[in-house]
């Protein structure tokens, strides 16, 4: 079932895709909301997320939630006009980590909570990580599989998909 208050925004690396997810909630009424999956591991990823903070400003809540994203992205929707979820493909990364067998059982929850968002204007950021070479090792090969069978469950769901590409985007749906 398609949510039509869902966008899915995807992109490559550095591609512009986080800064165009943040005009598009920008234009929503009511009060915004970052829920990121990223975990501040090291001190690049502490830089990164310093960096995107400054960037959207004071006037988000920013929640960081690495592994049950249906459960916050319910709770956060219902207080605010617009959710970003930033990013998708991190979150996989986090699943394979905290369970391998079970990752893609979780996407299914994930695409359920987009209708039940309700009002709120839901857009989710994720990287097209099937554009390049097929990795060398099993791991890598079944990341990437798992983001892209994520990304076109999400895209199905959403009522709009937007590819950026060097910071230009380009509606797919």
């Amino acid at each position: 079932m398609a949510s039509s208050s869902s966008v899915l925004v995807l992109g490559g690396a550095r591609s512009g895709k986080s800064r165009f997810a943040l005009g598009l909630a920008a234009a929503a009424p009511g009060p915004r909301a970052y829920l990121a999956t990223a975990e501040a591991l090291d001190d690049e990823m502490r830089e990164r997320i310093a960096r995107h903070r400054e960037e959207r400003g004071g006037d988000w809540t920013t929640v960081e939630e690495p592994l049950d994203l249906p459960g916050r992205l319910a709770k956060l929707a219902a207080g605010h006009g617009a959710v970003i979820v930033d990013c998708l493909t991190l979150w996989v990364s986090n699943l394979l980590h905290a369970d391998p067998a079970g990752a893609e059982a979780r996407f299914d929850d994930l695409v359920a909570a987009l209708p039940a968002a309700g009002g709120a204007k839901v857009v989710l950021v994720a990287n097209e990580v099937g554009m390049g070479i097929v990795p060398e090792n099993p791991l890598a090969r079944r990341f990437r599989d798992l983001a892209g069978r994520l990304n076109q469950q999400v895209a199905a769901a959403a009522g709009e998909v937007h590819l950026v590409v060097a910071g230009i985007p380009l509606r797919v749906k």
